[in-house]
């Protein structure tokens, strides 16, 4: 009985080296490429996980920085925001924060500069529509209608579009073309919700140019 089992031990112990001589080196690559992927993973997510946090460092600082009314420092951590860390939302909110703050501070070119790199460097396309509408004013400012023309060309998510109307409406008022402003600011009434507080803003623009909102229809969500 011992000698059949050694017979049987040695049968399958031959039946293993067979197996592994076939099938070892794929095995041992599937295994290797298993391993590789999940510390490659592992590696990826403590990456992701100290750029957020390098990133949320450096936003800390832009609002300091906002608060202390202190240009050059928000500039500093800015610079170093677009340049480590440029492709977090970190990065295109502090850039958005850092353009209204150099605005007040009368650092236009600063604050327009920021607002640009949003509008053109941000994954996120809702921070690129702010970052337009945004610049658009500043073109407003400037009398540079055509540029705040041009600037509002862009497409924008569905939320932003009404938005966009009614910046194009300022544009064109300040323009005196009265028809072509009040058309733009009724496509952005139509397009709020009746309970978007900012519908409110655009029918006081809407009366200033004798239109009573009452006789506009909105656009439903099935005839947009």
């Amino acid at each position: 009985m011992a000698k059949h089992l050694d017979l049987e031990e040695q049968e399958q112990l031959d039946q293993i080296k067979h197996f592994w001589a076939r099938y070892g080196n794929l095995i041992t690559w599937v295994l290797i490429a298993v391993l590789g992927s999940m510390a490659a993973w592992n590696g990826w997510q403590y990456w992701q996980r100290d750029q957020a946090s390098k990133a949320a460092a450096l936003y800390d600082e832009i609002e300091r920085a906002a608060l202390a009314r202190d240009a050059e420092r928000m500039e500093r951590a800015l610079a170093d925001m677009k340049n480590g860390f440029g492709r977090t939302t970190f990065a295109s909110q502090g850039a958005l924060l850092a353009g209204k703050t150099l605005f007040e501070a009368g650092k236009v070119d600063s604050a327009r500069a920021a607002l640009t790199w949003v509008a053109d460097e941000s994954p996120d396309s809702a921070y690129q529509a702010v970052a337009r509408l945004r610049l658009a004013g500043l073109d407003i400012e400037a009398k540079a209608y055509d540029a705040a023309l041009k600037t509002l060309e862009a497409s924008v998510p569905k939320p932003f579009e009404p938005l966009v109307a009614d910046r194009r409406g300022d544009v064109y008022m300040a323009q005196g073309k009265a028809d072509e402003a009040r058309a733009q600011y009724q496509s952005a009434w139509r397009g709020f919700s009746d309970r978007a507080d900012y519908r409110k803003l655009v029918e006081i623009k809407l009366a200033a140019l004798g239109v009573d909102v009452a006789s506009l229809s909105p656009v439903t969500e099935s005839g947009r």
